[in-house]
């Protein structure tokens, strides 16, 4: 399942690979996608990408700053297995529930890919209220998040438990929930403020 890292690599990829790129017409969308049509439609914009935990913003822009249409943004959640692609208009992969097609010849798509339909889009710029602050891109409010919230009784909880919480940790799942307790040596059912608040005298 995509973490925090993923989420990130795929924005980087996205904006390596589609920087220079021309995108033109409609966004196609498929009729099992979980997300809504998108309303926009252009004969030349960009798309450049920005993550935040375990969510993932693109942004749709015309490439003439006087053109009439607005900028379009989507937030996507890649659910058990979205990923993003850029492949050939004529070969694209199954599961492919959102396309963007370049201006060039032969056309090129960028896809969200999701075989198994647990991700998801919504229009818009804004990201989920209940997620906290990214522990990779917003690290000193990600910290200064949870220690100022310690007496909170979310941290009575388990660490193993907490870690999960995306209130405090936007973006730590299954899978790095058990790579830092294993790295640190940490016993993942002690309590989470006694394992927190042993950050609060070090240094950022």
């Amino acid at each position: 399942m995509p973490e925090c890292p993923e989420v990130h690599l795929a924005g980087r990829f996205i904006n390596g690979a589609c920087g220079g790129l021309v995108f033109a017409g409609g966004v196609e969308r498929s009729a099992v996608g979980r997300g809504p049509e998108v309303p926009f439609h252009s004969e030349a914009y960009r798309i450049s990408a920005i993550a935040r935990g375990k969510e993932l913003r693109l942004t749709l822009s015309e490439l003439e700053p006087a053109a009439a249409t607005p900028p379009q943004n989507l937030v996507f959640r890649f659910g058990m297995s979205g990923s993003f692609r850029l492949c050939p208009a004529a070969e694209l992969p199954r599961h492919a529930h959102l396309r963007f097609l370049t201006r060039e010849s032969p056309r090129r798509a960028l896809c969200f890919v999701d075989p198994r339909r647990f991700g998801s889009w919504r229009l818009g710029d804004a990201w989920q209220p209940e997620r906290g602050p990214c522990v990779v891109s917003e690290y000193q409010a990600f910290r200064g998040n949870v220690l100022k919230n310690l007496d909170d009784r979310a941290f009575d909880k388990p660490i193993c438990e907490v870690l999960l919480n995306q209130k405090y940790f936007n973006g730590i799942g299954n899978y790095l929930r058990a790579e830092i307790l294993y790295r640190l040596k940490i016993p993942p059912f002690e309590k989470a403020r006694t394992v927190l608040e042993a950050l609060k005298d070090q240094e950022q």
